[in-house]
Formats: C-alpha cells, sequence, structure tokens
C-alpha cells in the first residue's frame, strides 16, 4: 500500500509529544483551560500507542491471539480477534471520527483507506496524523462550550464528555496492542 498516505490532506505529521512536561506544581490552583486539560489527556494516550506502535516489530503487525498462544484445552475462541494493525487503524478511524464530531468538521482523510492500511510505517504516520487531527479540534473546546449539548455524538452530548469518551476508548485498544506486545516477548515503554 505504497502511496497511501498521499491521499491523505493532513500536511504535517504530529511532532512527537512528552506529556511528563505539560504542568508543574506551581500550577496548582490554577484554572486550566478545557482545551489544555483534555489535550493532556489526548497527549497522555497518543505517547504510550505511538510507542507501542513503534515497538511491534513490522512482521509483526498481523498478529492476533489463537488459542495456540494459551494452554491447551483453554475455552478461549479468537475467531474474528483484531490483529496488531487492525487495533491500530481502528485507532485511527475512532481518532478522526470521534474528533471531527467535537469539532464539526469533516475528516481531512478516505476513512475507507484508514481500515485498509497494513504496512507498520504507514500505519504509525496514519496514527500520528489522527492524533494531530484531534488535537487540532480539542483546540476548539472552550469555556463557552465545553459542556454545550453537540448533535451527532453518540450519546456523549457535549465537547468535554466527547474528547473524554475519545481518549477512554482509545486506552480500551491500547491495552490490547500492550497485550499482544508482550505475547510476543516486547516489553511495553509504560511498562519499564
Amino acid at each position: 500500500m505504497a502511496g497511501t498516505l498521499a491521499l491523505f490532506s493532513v500536511t504535517a505529521p504530529a511532532q512527537q509529544r512528552d506529556y511528563k512536561d505539560t504542568y508543574t506544581a506551581a500550577d496548582a490552583g490554577k484554572a486550566i483551560a478545557p482545551a489544555a486539560a483534555l489535550d493532556v489527556m489526548l497527549t497522555q494516550l497518543e505517547v504510550q500507542v505511538i510507542r507501542a506502535a513503534e515497538a511491534m516489530p513490522a512482521e509483526k503487525y498481523g498478529f492476533a491471539p489463537s488459542t495456540a498462544n494459551f494452554a491447551t484445552g483453554s475455552p478461549a475462541k479468537f475467531d474474528g480477534v483484531r490483529t496488531f494493525a487492525q487495533q491500530a487503524t481502528h485507532l485511527i478511524s475512532a481518532n478522526y471520527y470521534f474528533y471531527s464530531t467535537l469539532g464539526k468538521t469533516k475528516p481531512p482523510v478516505d476513512m475507507q483507506a484508514m481500515s485498509k492500511l497494513s504496512g507498520k510505517e504507514e500505519i504509525v504516520a496514519a496514527l500520528k496524523q489522527s492524533f494531530a487531527f484531534a488535537h487540532t479540534q480539542i483546540g476548539t473546546v472552550t469555556n463557552a462550550n465545553a459542556f454545550t449539548a453537540i448533535e451527532g455524538a453518540d450519546g456523549m452530548h457535549t465537547p468535554a464528555t466527547l474528547a473524554a469518551f475519545g481518549v477512554a476508548h482509545g486506552y480500551d485498544h491500547y491495552g490490547q496492542m500492550v497485550e499482544y506486545l508482550r505475547m510476543n516477548g516486547i516489553v511495553p515503554s509504560g511498562s519499564k
């Protein structure tokens, strides 16, 4: 799928972020703008997801658990379980879905193409672009609109709750990515 990224209209990939230096003790007791507070949560997720995606070897992007990974006689059923690549591409699509709804804007990518990404390089690049888009959309959350009802938010109702749910949903899939790394003998960076 070389060249798939050419379909994207996002102009610059997200720069690598580090959430540890965002606020200091001197900020305690100060009001923080909703967009800034929500952006910290998104950045924490982004850092962990990107590190996990970069840690998985390219040849393991097709990995998904199977009964062969567990003790004989395990009752676990794994038919249809997402591969590592599919966990990542699901996150890409979810970022565009949730944050385009939040910002009331159209995603700058072909959403059908997101689920078809398969190579590590293109998936990592698309993850970074999806997080860059999400950060831009979180920037639209203000004191005035953070808790104002919005249409089409799948029950999340407000920009603040939709942004928070986008992060919570991301952690569900990040958790799966961590399990897949561990099943392949890789210690996730967040565990070190």
